[in-house]
């Protein structure tokens, strides 16, 4: 089955067949430096993480890019309020967003242009729209005509004259059409500006991200994403500026994520419904955060509660317990069993399960990169090891064989998600194993004994020193916290 994308601009699923066979090119609209990011945010951020991973694990190079939105109103507003300039402010929350990204493991893109940074090019793409008749100077104000481009409205799917009924009216007296847009801006009081032909001023909004993205990409790019909230009216300006500077398609698919809830409104930092991502990295890690966020299909909204992240850190531990517990089984030696007919029936359902896993685990990910059900077929080969896991005595030489299969793959799809990777004895070696299994042999007799007081005075210890106990019916489960 080849892979499938839900393009906004069709409204349906199409097979993907990229400009240039050997690369894909990705334009992501990315923040705007003017505060903290939300959980919101970091969704956009690992849907396209894990949409990049995967089409390099197809084979494909990408080349990926997302901006910075680092001068508009809301950036001068907020610069205004703290007393700062939106130079200082862009810097602030670009060393942030990176520290945070990092704890998310997302991986970087090619690019991380800003609109300040390209100036020259936002002048040089106005400059052809006005040759091509679609942009008009005002004053030093420059606008786009939005009804001399007649697909206006393609990928919203809206009529332009239900948008000329729904238009408000507007402060700027100074357009020929209410649904014309700004694409430079007269300087104003107190405002930064840059040099141009029209005078002082600085970029609109939407002009700043066609200049990026064509600078980087070219004219003509793959993937253009972001969130659904940016469909209307940015993406389709986008569109309508691009094509009409360039007389190509500006992108081939337009893939959008859904929004997150909190509440019954979209998390947003303009109405105050936020739940920061700074807030979130203090009580749970960056694995944990991702599993919430990709536990629904990257199209779908995604509710946030309070307890969605503490379900998110249960299912993460689930996973880790298992991979641990093949792990340890890994270095007994291997040997037949003693009674094969006791685990025939598990060894059936996991030998199965291995023999589909990486077909399941394609399919779902070729139809518009489907991660919940990857985290259902990742739970399937848990559950079905674990059965197998609590008949360790029985376990032969292909039980054990199927059990590390099973760990490999589970790993190896977690990979494309950028999960399941963490290694919990990384910082543990030899002697000091050693040293924790007397102590957990002495807290289970202690237990037996029913000495509680001294087995928690163990357990108080070992957790001081970053080690985490977990007891289950036969043994108990150690590794070490993040």
């Amino acid at each position: 089955m080849p892979l499938k994308v839900y393009n906004t601009l069709t409204r349906r699923k199409e097979k993907f067949i990229p400009l240039d066979k050997n690369c894909v090119k990705i334009y992501v609209c990315g923040v705007t430096l003017y505060d903290h990011m939300h959980l919101g945010h970091a969704r956009a951020v690992i849907i396209f993480d894990v949409i990049n991973r995967y089409l390099e694990y197809k084979g494909y190079k990408v080349k990926y890019v997302t901006n910075f939105t680092d001068v508009d109103d809301k950036m001068i507003n907020r610069a205004k309020v703290l007393g700062t300039s939106i130079f200082d402010l862009a810097k602030k929350f670009t060393k942030e967003y990176f520290q945070q990204i990092e704890l998310l493991g997302v991986k970087k893109a090619n690019y991380y242009p800003r609109a300040t940074e390209h100036i020259k090019e936002i002048i040089k793409l106005i400059k052809q729209l006005e040759n091509n008749g679609f942009a008009y100077d005002k004053d030093g104000d420059v606008f786009f005509k939005v009804r001399k481009f007649s697909s206006y409205g393609k990928l919203s799917h809206q009529n332009i004259k239900d948008l000329s009924v729904a238009v408000r009216v507007e402060e700027n007296k100074k357009k020929e059409d209410p649904l014309d847009f700004a694409l430079w801006k007269k300087k104003k009081k107190e405002e930064p500006s840059w040099d141009s032909p029209w005078g002082e001023g600085r970029p609109g909004w939407h002009i700043e991200c066609s200049a990026m993205a064509m600078k980087y990409l070219g004219e003509s790019i793959d993937i253009h994403g972001g969130g659904n909230d940016l469909i209307f009216p940015h993406h389709e300006n986008e569109i309508a500026q691009s094509e009409g500077a360039t007389h190509k398609e500006f992108a081939k698919y337009w893939l959008h994520n859904g929004l997150l809830i909190m509440g019954k409104q979209k998390m947003s930092k303009s109405i105050g419904n936020v739940f920061t991502l700074s807030n979130a990295l203090k009580k749970y890690n960056g694995e944990t955060i991702r599993y919430f966020l990709l536990s629904a299909h990257y199209r779908s909204p995604l509710s946030y509660e309070e307890t969605s992240l503490k379900k998110a850190a249960s299912s993460l531990k689930r996973v880790y317990n298992t991979l641990q517990k093949i792990e340890r089984i890994e270095k007994k030696d291997k040997k037949s069993s003693p009674n094969k007919t006791k685990i025939e029936k598990e060894v059936s359902e996991l030998s199965l399960y291995l023999k589909e896993v990486e077909e399941k685990f394609t399919l779902a990910m070729d139809d518009d990169f489907d991660t919940p059900v990857v985290l259902s077929i990742i739970f399937e080969g848990i559950k079905r090891a674990n059965l197998l896991l609590n008949k360790t005595d029985y376990l032969d030489n292909l039980s054990y064989e199927l059990l590390l299969k099973t760990k490999e793959k589970i790993k190896k799809m977690g990979k494309i998600l950028g999960l399941f990777q963490e290694e919990k004895r990384e910082n543990l070696q030899g002697k000091e194993e050693d040293l924790i299994k007397i102590l957990l042999n002495i807290r289970n007799e202690l237990r037996k004994e029913k000495n509680w007081a001294l087995a928690d005075k163990i357990r108080e210890k070992l957790d001081n020193l970053g080690i985490e106990l977990e007891d289950e019916e036969t043994e108990t489960i150690w590794k070490v916290k993040k």
